[in-house]
């Protein structure tokens, strides 16, 4: 269990250095290392929604269990984007590791595959799209780095199999990238903006019931063919959340409103409140002659 700050247990100091993809690295992982499990037992990783998918799919549980269970939130920027880590034990041992290694090394996460390279997405200014750098972590712990064996990075990403969780991953990644990169311009976002972004981008089992739910279909033009496959495939869903993320929070819109129906639901929700203060004022009027009989009395 972390802390209330979810402070990691383990402080660790890296040298970064960026990498070319044809670049070489001399690294080896194998459990005859004398260091083999200690990443596993200092672990500090943050989790996409595919490795949420891929590790409640292996363990057999529902995103929200997972979510439960095996995970802690933490605010990845001061507007405070919730972001989610694997959870540890009390030592900061990842929960998934045992003497004979990772217990969910086929569904491992991005970050675990990718270790020790690190990689994040940059844009530059006027550039058209953002690029992946990629650079070496080097730990005190980690004596991988003193192995004969020599690997070029794309060789070590293929071998390590992130091209399937660097494709999911992308539309994600370059979601984080726009946040960052809009910055002050869009302001902090309210708690009801951080909370559809929980369940966007972590929540499978919200998000579902949210987008087959009444209120969902009467706003937005999709097929029946678009809900039939959101209540089946979570990948597909996974994939939705991103892009009405997108289209909530930074007005790309690729997902087609029906006619009038932000009117509607405006109009609804003015139906609503006024049914409420009627409500409250017929309320106070009871109350109030309530009080003059039993004044009266």
């Amino acid at each position: 269990m972390m802390s209330e700050k979810f402070d990691i247990p383990y402080k660790s100091s890296f040298v970064p250095a960026v990498l070319e993809p044809s670049a070489k690295i001399k690294f080896n992982c194998h459990k005859g290392i004398s260091c083999f499990n200690a990443c596993c037992k200092h672990a500090d990783i943050q989790l996409t929604p595919y490795d949420i998918l891929r590790l409640k799919e292996n363990l057999g549980i529902s995103a929200t269990e997972f979510l439960k269970n095996h995970t802690v939130p933490f605010e990845m920027d001061k507007d405070g984007v919730p972001g989610v880590k694997l959870r540890t034990d009390h030592g900061g041992a990842c929960h998934f590791v045992s003497d004979e290694g990772c217990s969910v090394y086929k569904d491992r996460p991005t970050a675990c595959r990718y270790y020790p390279i690190g990689h994040m997405a940059l844009k530059e200014v006027d550039a058209p799209e953002d690029e992946i750098r990629y650079f070496l972590i080097q730990e005190d712990h980690c004596k991988g780095h003193g192995e004969a064996c020599e690997i070029a990075v794309d060789d070590y990403r293929d071998e390590q199999e992130t091209g399937l969780y660097d494709q999911v991953n992308r539309e994600w990644l370059q979601l984080m990238l726009k946040k960052r990169s809009a910055g002050p311009t869009i302001g902090r976002p309210s708690d009801t903006s951080l909370q559809f972004f929980f369940m966007c981008c972590y929540d499978l089992d919200r998000l579902r019931r949210f987008v087959l739910a009444d209120p969902f279909k009467a706003s937005y033009d999709m097929k029946d063919a678009f809900y039939e496959t959101v209540e089946k495939e979570d990948l597909a869903l996974m994939q939705f959340g991103v892009r009405l993320l997108k289209q909530v929070l930074f007005g790309d819109v690729t997902i087609p409103l029906k006619e009038r129906a932000v009117e509607k639901r405006v109009k609804q929700r003015r139906d609503i409140l006024e049914m409420r203060k009627k409500a409250e004022i017929e309320l106070y009027k009871r109350k109030q002659e309530q009080q003059m009989k039993d004044a009266l009395s």
